[in-house]
């Protein structure tokens, strides 16, 4: 049987041992040094455990909750999907100095050239009224003098089961950015030896934005496709911030004209 951390016996403990630290903070001005030497080394490690249970704590009881795939879908999807990254934390929450590809978990990636290696990038927690998603993605960019900088974002399997010409992917994703930036979503479809690839630059001067990749205008072999994967392309990026609040993918027929 699974012990109880709330129990009475629990309660009337932890009682006890507040009214002890009480009594102790009370007579600390007049205690011996060498008792109060041994009380602060206690209260020192009491400290830091304390520490860790609440910020564990405050970051579990926040909202949104963690693991939510709580977001809007348009009518008629048949498929969804918000990435781990943006639900769960990960094991190692931030990098500094990336290399030329850093991956974040199995499905998001950071692809870029640039031999300064000036960025970081780090998960942070959302906790503001209007998140639907527990965690968000921050790249902090200093010098840049590479070609490119993407973060790209594999899809799963089920993405591409039973996919359409006559489908829409929508994109929607919560940006902020320090400064203006340009940023290109480009979506890549792989049937047999073949790719396709669509591209949509994401409006600017706005936080949420989402953007429709039509299939129509591809030449998919419906019979063929495997597997589907994003990229975010950031043009100009030096000496800017880039907080990634939210991204979500949803699939749906277009509508019939």
């Amino acid at each position: 049987m699974a012990r109880r951390d709330d129990g009475p016996l629990t309660r009337l403990l932890n009682r006890g041992t507040l009214a002890r630290w009480a009594r102790a903070a009370r007579r600390a001005p007049r205690a011996e040094l060498s008792a109060l030497h041994r009380q602060r080394q206690v209260a020192g490690r009491l400290v830091h455990h304390l520490g860790e249970v609440i910020a564990v704590a405050d970051s579990r009881l926040a909202l949104p909750r963690i693991g939510s795939a709580a977001f809007a879908r348009p009518p008629g999807t048949d498929w969804s999907w918000r990435p781990a990254i943006w639900r769960s934390p990960l094991p190692v929450r931030g990098a500094v100095g990336i290399e030329g590809r850093m991956p974040l978990g199995d499905e998001v990636a950071l692809h870029h050239d640039c031999p300064l290696r000036e960025l970081t990038l780090r998960q942070v927690r959302n906790q503001r009224e209007t998140d639907l998603a527990p965690f968000g993605l921050r790249l902090d960019v200093f010098r840049f003098d590479g070609s490119y900088l993407s973060l790209v974002v594999e899809l799963p399997e089920t993405a591409a089961e039973g996919l359409r010409k006559r489908h829409l992917i929508r994109l929607d994703t919560l940006v902020e950015t320090e400064r203006p930036l340009e940023i290109f979503a480009r979506l890549n479809v792989k049937h047999g030896p073949n790719v396709e690839q669509i591209v949509r630059e994401l409006p600017r001067g706005q936080d949420q934005v989402h953007v429709e990749f039509d299939l129509a205008y591809t030449r998919l072999d419906e019979r063929r496709a495997e597997r589907m994967w994003l990229d975010l392309i950031f043009e100009g990026p030096e000496m800017n911030q880039v907080t990634l609040r939210d991204l979500t993918f949803a699939r749906l027929p277009r509508a019939d004209i």
